[in-house]
């Protein structure tokens, strides 16, 4: 309230000045929270959807060692060199021992009909009964099957007592790890397959069994994290990791402790296994591993008969992407405050440049006012329109006195004639006096409204004219036309309160007829500084006739971001051809981008649109191809590439005439 009563009670100067510093001073604080907010949220969720295509890659892969061990099992149960050596014990238990070693197996039983052993690649008891196991029962009963089990102790000691040492783990007190008694973990996770050995006339005569430690199983867990995340994966210093849980205790991992060791035996935090274990469900979301804070994701991992035995882990070290995050929006704040500054200068300068002419002319009418008949405004600096303000004021208090001297004389001789003549004369001369003095203020009112109305037209005219001429560049500026507009307007309203000025429309999120030439003329102006400093020479072949309907702002942000990517890959000076084509099926437009820079890798060309992938590991974030395509492909439209190492790049824009949009519905009209 107070500042509204100062608004109106103050002096010009004062209200300029307030009206100029109140939309930063209010708007700076709401545009950095929104930033701050958005940015996180967003940043965020693409994290998470990173990592949550990575654990399906990982499960993935994970499917397909199980059954490719499936497949290997069902192979030798087929063979014939199997079936050579069925009757001969001491020739299949070589012939198991040889197979166990070549395929990485850790053990090969032949079972008998009833599920009892014949032979192993190892020391197990012959006769020993493996019929208890759903996956031996399945095969038993003609049905090949892969699963993974859990092995206690005694059954990982019955195999090999190596065996049992090799999943052998010490557990790792862990922080926020659920409350565990052991001090070890001696299960084993097994990939447990069995398949029918059948005659040749299609008998089932027994069944192969085998089985495959995934405890300190090293190579599973790196071949998992070579494919998730490759070279050029993780951009900006991260790394990636890969874990396979027995229950919540790491069996088998990539993550390292603070002394370079791997993270076996180490646990996993409670809310994790809460959500995957007892709940089986996913976690997608930020979780501390081990020693740093990683963005996760997590899977249960079941046995043969559904039951949650363990967890599959991909995850990559948030410290990096956090502090991109960061650094970003603190240049965005950083350019918020800028630009607020910049416009605030610019304002108070233009402010003053007004309010300073208007004050000499407020100080020559009190002059006259308090009788000084001789005051004058001069000449004033402030604009063509304050100019011929100030001079036209000082015509009409230069008129005003000649009226005024003229009122004075006719005065002097009515006095005289009234002294001659009768009362009722004298009552006329009155009636006469007063009308003339009415008519020289009625004249000077009109005249001081029209002269001053005049000039105030003109600004706005030519303020619209600035508006119109800028279209949607002048949103860079908007701030300080809007200021100028409420400016006029409080002149207005002061000396003549007869119009009211238009707010400007906004068109953000409308469509737009364009012509795609005319568009690139518009946004050269915006990247020829960039053009000219690189020295790039920029030709325009514009052939397409068809009109294409998107959005204005949108389509000239994309063409701004492939313009200087292009100026990037030419640094030390080229050609940028600018050209434009109609299409016919489907109708509409293509706009093509060409540079002749150094180009792109036939490696790195099928990438270009990932989001976070970048060569410019110093300058670029990865999102600037990827936010261009998605804004195309909301109408329907699209972007392609097609590069020669050493020879140059061109990215080709494919709009339609009529817009199809894809996700969010669009306007229907512009």
């Amino acid at each position: 309230m107070r500042f509204i009563h100062s608004l109106r009670r103050g002096s010009v100067r004062t209200r300029l000045v307030m009206l100029v510093l109140a939309p930063p001073l209010l708007m700076l604080p709401l545009l950095i929270g929104l930033v701050v907010h958005w940015g996180n949220s967003a940043y965020d969720q693409l994290l998470i959807y990173k990592v949550n295509a990575e654990l399906t890659i990982a499960r993935q892969y994970f499917d397909r060692v199980l059954d490719g061990q499936k497949q290997a099992i069902a192979g030798l149960a087929a063979s014939g060199r199997l079936r050579s050596v069925l009757d001969s014990p001491a020739r299949l238990g070589t012939l198991l021992e040889a197979q166990a070693a070549a395929q990485h197996f850790d053990y090969l039983y032949v079972l008998d009909r009833e599920g009892r052993v014949r032979a192993a690649s190892n020391a197990a008891r012959p006769g020993e009964m493996r019929a208890d196991w759903p996956v031996v029962r399945g095969a038993l009963a003609g049905d090949a099957k892969v699963v993974l089990s859990v092995f206690d102790a005694a059954r990982l000691d019955a195999i090999g007592r190596p065996l049992l040492e090799r999943a052998r783990l010490a557990i790792v007190p862990t922080t926020n790890a659920r409350p565990d008694p052991r001090s070890e973990e001696d299960r084993g996770m097994v990939i447990h397959i069995a398949v029918p050995i059948l005659d040749a006339q299609g008998e089932q005569i027994g069944v192969l069994e085998g089985g495959q430690l995934l405890n300190r199983n090293l190579d599973f867990v790196d071949t998992i994290n070579d494919l998730v995340y490759n070279d050029g994966a993780l951009p900006l210093g991260s790394r990636g990791t890969a874990t396979l849980f027995l229950d919540d205790v790491r069996i088998a991992t990539n993550v390292r402790m603070f002394g370079g060791d791997r993270a076996l035996g180490t646990r996993v935090s409670a809310a994790v296994r809460h959500r995957v274990l007892d709940n089986g469900e996913r976690w997608l979301d930020r979780a501390f591993v081990v020693n740093d804070w990683y963005v996760s994701g997590y899977e249960p991992v079941v046995d043969g008969d559904d039951r949650r035995i363990g967890m599959l882990y991909v995850g990559f070290l948030e410290a990096p992407f956090r502090e991109v995050k960061q650094n970003i929006l603190a240049a965005l704040i950083g350019l918020f405050a800028l630009i607020m500054a910049a416009g605030v200068v610019l304002s108070l300068r233009g402010a003053r440049s007004i309010f300073r002419p208007i004050e000499r002319m407020d100080a020559t009418i009190g002059a006259v006012e308090k009788g000084d008949a001789s005051a004058r405004t001069g000449t004033v600096e402030g604009g063509e329109e304050i100019a011929r303000l100030a001079s036209h004021l000082d015509t009409l208090l230069d008129t005003v006195a000649a009226r005024e001297a003229e009122l004075k004389q006719l005065n002097a001789e009515l006095d005289q004639k009234v002294v001659e003549r009768t009362a009722e004369l004298r009552e006329a001369q009155r009636q006469l006096v007063r009308s003339e003095k009415l008519a020289a203020i009625g004249q000077l009112t009109a005249g001081v409204a029209h002269e001053i109305n005049n000039p105030i037209a003109v600004m706005q005219g030519n303020l619209d004219l600035m508006r119109a001429l800028l279209g949607p560049a002048g949103n860079t500026v908007k701030t300080e036309i809007r200021l100028l507009d409420e400016q006029i307007n409080r002149i207005r309203v002061i000396v003549t309160k007869l119009l009211q000025y238009a707010r400007p429309g906004e068109f953000a999120g409308y469509v737009d007829e364009l012509d795609t030439a005319a568009l690139l003329h518009d946004t050269l102006p915006l990247v020829q500084h960039q053009a000219r400093k690189s020295g790039v020479d920029i030709v325009f072949d514009t052939a397409a006739t068809t009109r294409v309907r998107i959005n204005r702002d949108e389509l000239q942000q994309v063409l701004v971001n492939l313009v200087v990517n292009a100026l990037h890959a030419m640094p030390d000076g080229g050609t940028l051809t600018l050209s434009t084509r109609d299409s016919v099926d489907p109708p509409g437009a293509r706009i093509d981008v060409r540079d002749t820079g150094h180009g792109i890798a036939p490696e790195h060309i099928g990438r270009v649109f990932d989001p976070f992938f970048t060569t410019k590991r110093s300058e670029g974030t990865g999102l600037g191809l990827s936010v261009s395509l998605g804004l195309i492909e909301r109408y329907g439209g699209t972007i392609t590439v097609s590069s020669t190492p050493g020879e140059g790049t061109c990215f080709s824009v494919h709009l339609l005439a009529e817009p199809q949009f894809r996700g969010a519905e669009g306007p229907a009209h512009a």
